[in-house]
Order: C-alpha cells, then structure tokens, then sequence
C-alpha cells in the first residue's frame, strides 16, 4: 500500500484506472474529492449517498441496494465515492484503483458541523433529494469512532487488494491538494 509520497507511479496508475474508489469518513472530502477527479479524468462519477437514501432520510430493501451496486459496479468505468461498509467488497474486486482519504477526525467533524450549516434547509450536491442536511448524536457517534471501529478493517482490507490494484492513501488536506495538482500536471 502506498502513501501519497510514491506520487509520480500513483498518477500515472489512476490515469490508467478505469473503475476508482474513494472512501473515507464523513467529512473527509470523498464527494469533493470524487468530483474533481471525475473533471480531470472525464470518467462518470456515482455519488453513493444520492442512490442509497429516499427522501426523508428513508433507506431501501438490502438486496435491492446490494443489487443496485454490483449492477454500477459492472459498468465499463466510474468514479464512486461513499463508505457503506456492507457493500465495500464488492466495490474493491471492481475497482482498479482505491484513495483512502485517511483525514484527522477533529477535521472530518469541524467540516461536517460546518456542511450542516451550509446546507442546513436543502440536500447538499451529492445527497439525494429530500434529505435536508442533518447532525444527530448517533452520526457523530459514528464519526468520533471510526478512526477505532472502521479504519483498522479498512486498512487491512486495503493492504490485501494492493498487491493487485493501486492503493493511495491521503493523510491531510495538504496531501489531497498536492495529490490533485500533480493528476492535473499533464507533464506526468
């Protein structure tokens, strides 16, 4: 598994990448991130966030959410981004290329407060319709407690598949600027 420090080989992969994954917490910038690679890249980019919920917050059947992924994961090439642990191995033997936006969590929680607040009446870009932003104790729970709950299994899971496609893991906002800056070289 590489850190963002190994840039020149990682860029030329996830230029060669067809099928790129972007996970992380809440908060770490996977939409934003997601969308910017989709522009340099000028692949398709899935918003999971937007196909899982209905309006009012309402989540669909499993099977039929399981069934939606494996069909978007089948597609010839995408760019999705959203954690939903239940469906990510599926999503890591389609992808080509994986970034794990491995952000601070007093980060990931200032920006989610902060999108709360921005968005506070409407569904943000990369939400389905009908979900106005919201903050409830348990979404914090979850946020306070993924660099312990989620990230180790995470982590293992990623240093499996990196034998096989290309891992980037990006630790700060700095590395996630420096990261898109250098994909936007075209010297590379």
């Amino acid at each position: 598994m590489t850190h963002a420090t190994d840039t020149t080989t990682r860029i030329l992969d996830l230029r060669e990448a067809r099928k790129i994954l972007v996970i992380g917490s809440g908060g770490a910038g996977k939409s934003t991130l997601a969308a910017r690679l989709g522009e340099i890249l000028g692949i398709e980019v899935i918003h999971l966030d937007t196909l899982y919920w209905k309006p009012g917050w309402r989540e669909g059947s499993r099977p039929e959410w399981t069934e939606t992924v494996r069909r978007l994961a089948g597609r010839e090439a995408w760019i999705m981004d959203g954690n939903y642990g239940s469906i990510l191995d599926l999503r890591l033997a389609a992808a080509d290329a994986v970034i794990f936006l491995d952000l601070p969590r007093s980060l990931c929680i200032r920006r989610v407060v902060s999108r709360r607040l921005r968005y506070a009446r409407s569904s943000r870009p990369d939400m389905a319709p009908g979900c106005s932003e919201r903050l409830d104790p348990e979404f914090l729970r979850y946020l306070w407690k993924y660099p312990t709950e989620r990230r180790p299994g995470i982590l293992r899971k990623l240093e499996l598949a990196s034998s096989e496609k290309t891992v980037i893991l990006l630790r700060s906002p700095e590395e996630v600027s420096w990261f898109v800056a250098d994909l936007e070289w075209p010297g590379l």
